[in-house]
């Protein structure tokens, strides 16, 4: 299903999901021209058309490739940031000449920086603002999206988020086809904080996985994990609706899950045995729950919220705490009340 109004699409970020929406873009009628700071990425993209983490999807030749951002970024109606999250604040500073006022910049980037405790929205507009550009509208867009399954035309469902209501609309009508079904939401905040944590549960439940714990043990960690998020959450002041859609339980739940989520991958090498350094190595990719770490530890202990969960995986990850130990005090913890605060 084709959009009735071409929208003219700079996408910065050539990696996987980048790639998955460029290709459902241009087939949904609009313009796409994706960035990359990488100029052999944009040679092997050009050449071959296809994505080496996505051997099944054909990039349509509608997609125009560029290493100038500039290019990418000018006369654009929407500018849509894909590049992992440690490059966000790099990737807004480099834009930020080209940006003007009343731009929509659309991120799918998952996660928080560490010194400022910002989600990625909230690192772009500081950035943003700190090199002078127009005012934005910022929004985020996440939910249960493997890039695997988007760029073979499987249905998905994602949530739009931006306080404005009326320009989360604009995004869901530009992103919604017969393949991707798309909600709105106001919460930005807990949307975002949602796409940064459930990576750290994800990583658990490989972990989990790794020490040859059965299905049981996998479905606590979620349950339990998405009630971590939600307290997190609540107590920032977001909607506590937003952690049981789709951007909440409905992506932990697939990163959780999944074999081509790489925070699950990532930790059931770690719970092999395998050092974390060498696990991130093997899965070749940005494993964005061991980024998110730091600063949902902190956010946890500025708010006062308990979140074992991620205090046991920072505990291995970060402070080389033996993995059987740690599942030990989980277990061992002081009895409670399934619906305490």
């Amino acid at each position: 299903m084709a959009n009735e109004r071409r929208v003219n699409i700079g996408l910065l970020g050539a990696g996987t999901w980048g790639i998955a929406l460029a290709r459902m873009l241009a087939n949904s009628g609009h313009g796409v021209t994706v960035w990359s700071a990488l100029p052999e990425e944009l040679e092997q993209l050009s050449a071959t058309r296809r994505q080496k983490n996505l051997p099944g999807a054909v990039i349509p030749d509608a997609v125009r490739f560029t290493a100038d951002i500039a290019e990418a970024c000018g006369g654009k109606d929407i500018l849509l940031f894909a590049v992992p999250s440690v490059y966000v604040r790099a990737t807004a500073r480099s834009a930020a000449p080209w940006i003007r006022e009343g731009q929509i910049i659309v991120d799918v980037a998952k996660g928080m920086e560490p010194d400022t405790l910002f989600t990625m929205t909230q690192v772009i507009g500081d950035e943003l603002q700190k090199q002078g550009a127009p005012s934005v509208a910022l929004v985020a867009l996440s939910g249960p999206t493997h890039a695997e399954e988007v760029a073979l035309d499987l249905p998905t469902t994602i949530v739009s988020a931006c306080p404005d209501l009326e320009v989360a609309r604009r995004v869901q009508d530009v992103f919604m086809n017969t393949c991707m079904r798309v909600y709105t939401n106001e919460d930005i905040l807990g949307v975002e904080l949602c796409g940064a944590v459930k990576n750290i549960i994800a990583l658990a439940a490989g972990i989990s996985t790794g020490l040859g714990y059965g299905d049981n043990a996998k479905a606590a960690l979620i349950t339990r994990g998405i009630v971590e998020i939600t307290r997190l959450g609540v107590a920032m002041g977001c909607r506590k609706e937003t952690f049981s859609g789709l951007a909440g339980l409905g992506d932990l739940i697939v990163t959780a899950t999944s074999r081509h989520s790489r925070n699950n991958r990532c930790g059931e090498l770690v719970g092999q045995g395998v050092p974390p350094e060498e696990a991130v190595k093997r899965i070749g990719m940005v494993v964005e729950g061991i980024h998110a770490l730091a600063a949902t530890m902190q956010l946890a202990a500025r708010y006062g919220v308990s979140m074992p969960i991620t205090e046991a995986v920072d505990a291995i990850l970060n402070g080389g705490a033996d993995p059987r130990a740690v599942v030990l005090d989980l277990m061992s913890r002081e009895k409670t009340s399934e619906t305490e605060a």
